[in-house]
């Protein structure tokens, strides 16, 4: 996994950011929730991904679960914060995470934008807007990323 993120540091393309983001999904808990990263901009650290509402991410109530969101949210700004660093010699690792979620869903699909608003040397922080397909906000949520040395 390391050597595929490594290699992404020194592959411009965001076609090929996405195929490198989405085949590192596999037996995630991205993989069990369906999110698939969609969009990228390797220079400034945006990342876009989505996921469906459906039965894996209802709470009992039949209706999107916050923590399914937030995993989401968190998923697309980890992924993003792998943009900016060499991991071959670097990791992110996320540290606090806040979400605020102003609306909900039953069905459809949820696209996530995850923006660097902080680009230190050891912390990233992103502004990730979670939508509904039609663009209405479902979750603002803040990420903090930790950029720690590789021992």
């Amino acid at each position: 996994m390391d050597s595929n993120l490594a290699l992404m540091k020194n592959t411009p393309s965001k076609e090929q950011v996405l195929e490198t983001m989405n085949r590192l999904v596999k037996d995630t808990l991205m993989e069990t929730l369906n999110i698939k990263y969609v969009d990228a901009d390797p220079s400034t650290g945006k990342l876009v991904a989505t996921m469906p509402v459906d039965s894996r991410v209802y709470q009992p109530m039949g209706i999107l679960h916050g923590g399914a969101t937030v995993a989401l949210a968190e998923s697309v700004g980890s992924a993003a914060s792998q943009m900016l660093i060499d991991s071959s010699k670097e990791m992110a690792l996320g540290a606090e995470i806040s979400a605020n979620h102003v609306k909900s869903a039953r069905t459809g699909l949820l696209i996530a934008t995850a923006e660097c608003i902080h680009h230190g040397k050891s912390s990233h922080l992103y502004h990730i807007r979670v939508e509904n397909e039609q663009g209405e906000l479902i979750s603002m949520v803040k990420l903090l990323n930790f950029v720690k040395q590789r021992k």
